[in-house]
């Protein structure tokens, strides 16, 4: 991992689980600053988030926004029992317009952010966990919320780690529950051209050369890519050859144009506008920030 990647990271603070009688709403809130993933077990959450409402039944999960406004959209209609965690998270994170996806980016450093930006681009280290939905597995979604609960009331010098784990497994059941839209054909594809291109990626890899190698045409290789990482193969060639760059800068003293063609470039001012066009600065001047005594 070069210096300028570094995965998001997603920090639970609380873990609670509450019981409203009929009548009893949400509270009206605005602006909390974390996080609030809601995910009922029991009756039905009738709740909003700025102009968007949900009526929240067992075994759906909705993740309330750190910076909208939440409010009952009206009070229960029977006893409703739902679990609810605040988070917070390290880099940025964006919300898709055409699906309500949150993407959650790498950390920033001085380097630069990692891949693309979240406009829909491919980013290696990106996080996508659904807005709303229902569980793709019920009871591993309630054993885990309930021992996020159990935790919470333990000594935090004890408890810490074990609780980031249970929160890391939740994160990872609701992004899978994301990814069921997408064909099993797609994905496999999706992932046999990504392990090809980060193999192959100091070679000339045209679309021609992945339709003989992957034995499918190269619209659909190009069409599955889209789908599963939002990005056309050699979107995420180019960037991951870019990746591999920075780490060679900072590894070795080799000059920039041995660098370009190690990584796959094969003129050396593109390599270096690229470079710039993505981590903002030249390649030497991105070497030079991580020397001893410079930046």
């Amino acid at each position: 991992m070069s210096p300028s990647q570094r995965p998001p990271c997603l920090i639970i603070s609380k873990a609670e689980s509450t019981t409203y009688q009929c009548g009893d709403q949400h509270p009206n809130r605005y602006r909390i600053g974390v996080f609030d993933l809601l995910y009922v077990v029991e009756g039905v959450l009738f709740i909003g988030e700025e102009t968007r409402q949900w009526e929240l039944s067992a075994s759906q999960f909705l993740l309330l926004l750190p910076d909208r406004h939440h409010f009952s959209v009206k009070p229960c209609e029977s006893e409703t029992v739902f679990y609810w965690l605040h988070f917070e998270a390290s880099g940025g994170w964006v919300q898709g317009q055409d699906e309500p996806d949150l993407r959650f980016s790498p950390v920033k450093t001085m380097g630069g952010q990692s891949g693309f930006d979240l406009s829909g681009r491919y980013d290696p280290y990106r996080i996508i966990i659904p807005k709303y939905g229902n569980a793709p597995d019920p009871d591993s979604m309630r054993f885990t919320m309930q021992r996020l609960l159990d935790l919470g009331i333990e000594r935090r010098s004890l408890a810490f780690w074990e609780e980031q784990k249970h929160f890391q497994q939740l994160l990872s059941l609701m992004e899978a529950g994301s990814k069921t839209n997408t064909s099993a054909a797609a994905i496999l594809l999706a992932e046999r051209t990504e392990a090809y291109l980060r193999q192959h990626y100091a070679e000339d890899i045209t679309n021609d050369v992945l339709s003989q190698t992957l034995h499918f045409h190269v619209n659909y290789i190009v069409r599955c890519m889209k789908e599963v990482y939002g990005c056309t193969p050699q979107d995420y060639l180019h960037n991951y050859r870019l990746e591999q760059a920075k780490l060679l800068l900072v590894k070795t003293e080799w000059p920039v144009s041995l660098i370009a063609e190690r990584v796959g470039f094969r003129n050396t001012p593109y390599f270096s506008n690229s470079f710039r066009e993505q981590v903002g600065i030249s390649p030497l001047k991105y070497r030079k920030r991580f020397l001893i005594g410079q930046g």
